[in-house]
């Protein structure tokens, strides 16, 4: 691949030309929004002037509901040799371009399991797709040059290529991402109007749960629009669960001992069936999930702190699985908790605490 053509300069479009553009390849920007694309190119994620001829590659980074014209238009135009888009749905777009009668073998549905809160090429950053899945939906129909074009950009961006059939994937995404968007914004509309004592009271956890609810709402109306059906399935098993959650807790307010046991037992079990499924979620490098344990650390809101951490663990032979930081309502502190192998805790909480810091359990 040495030229290729970005329509849509939004997080995943900007982010995909920078990691491109890095590579040598030249990256043509397009977007409905002119300035959209100036700052793009300004960035260094390519130029905004139009290719002279066929570019090699184009790449639709556009809402679902877009994507189909903006590829029908450009297929149309020969503007290049493949073509792909990097939206989160994948059947609609595909069904719809076979609707209008264009021949796909030059076409690949593609979608980048990547993102942030923040949207727009100010957001964008090139090694966004890093150690991360990229999903690729060829059919029968596929032209392998267009497959290797697919490839090569996924090689490029430093991603995973997945290969899944493009229903399926829209299966997928409903569950691990689609319905889980919905349900943080569920939980998050709660906070709206609560009391300020409680928001204050707001821990990791909260934190971790609403995360996700503080992106674009009119982004995931696109996004939701396009594969309503797998969601709505999804959200419906949510819904039968809080149906008898919610039953659960109301026998344990009874004082008939045998519903309050029936309650208790109804609660261990979706507790439990939570457990059954977080122990599912991939772990490092997509790997099974390892059991980890934590080392505490309190550190004081200011400049270096972390790479003082990260230093004095270095130093000590211990590599951070990971990390996550609570930080201190109301005051200039926070608990960074450090990931470690079990047998690394010892030795990590000596050389800390010889170096200074306060450990907490």
């Amino acid at each position: 691949m040495r030229t290729a053509l970005v329509i849509g300069t939004g997080l995943i479009g900007t982010s995909a030309a920078l990691a491109l553009t890095q590579r040598g390849v030249t990256v043509h920007l397009a977007d409905h929004d002119p300035e959209q694309a100036r700052t793009a190119a300004a960035l260094g994620a390519g130029t905004d002037a139009a290719p002279e001829g066929p570019v090699d590659l184009v790449i639709v980074a556009a809402p679902p509901a877009h994507v189909a014209g903006l590829l029908a238009d450009a297929m149309r135009r020969g503007l290049a040799r493949g073509y792909l888009d990097v939206a989160s749905v994948k059947g609609g777009p595909r069904r719809e371009l076979e609707a209008l009668g264009l021949d796909l073998g030059a076409y690949l549905g593609t979608h980048p399991m990547s993102g942030r809160e923040k949207s727009g090429p100010l957001a964008a950053t090139g090694d966004l797709f890093e150690g991360r899945p990229w999903v690729l939906t060829p059919t029968r129909d596929t032209d392998t040059e267009v497959l290797n074009l697919a490839l090569e950009l996924v090689s490029h961006c430093r991603a995973v290529p997945v290969v899944m059939d493009a229903d399926a994937h829209d299966r997928a995404v409903a569950l691990v991402s689609h319905m889980p968007h919905l349900v943080s914004s569920m939980v998050a509309a709660r906070l709206e109007h609560a009391d300020e004592a409680a928001v204050r009271l707001c821990g990791q956890g909260i934190r971790d749960v609403t995360r996700i609810a503080a992106s674009d709402p009119r982004m995931w109306i696109d996004i939701l629009s396009a594969n309503p059906g797998p969601v709505a399935d999804l959200l419906a098993d949510v819904a039968a669960d809080l149906d008898e959650t919610v039953g659960a807790l109301r026998a344990l307010q009874s004082s008939d001992e045998d519903k309050r046991r029936a309650g208790s037992t109804g609660i261990e079990a979706v507790l439990r069936r939570g457990n059954a499924g977080q122990v599912r979620v991939p772990g490092k490098h997509g790997s099974a999930p390892r059991a980890y344990e934590t080392v505490v650390v309190l550190i004081d809101d200011q400049p270096g702190q972390l790479a003082r951490i990260f230093a004095d663990a270095g130093r000590a032979g211990v590599n951070i699985e990971d990390v996550r930081i609570e930080h201190a309502t109301g005051q200039q502190a926070g608990l960074v908790q450090l990931s470690v192998e079990p047998q690394a805790v010892p030795v990590l909480a000596d050389a800390l605490r010889e170096r200074g810091w306060a450990l907490r359990q």
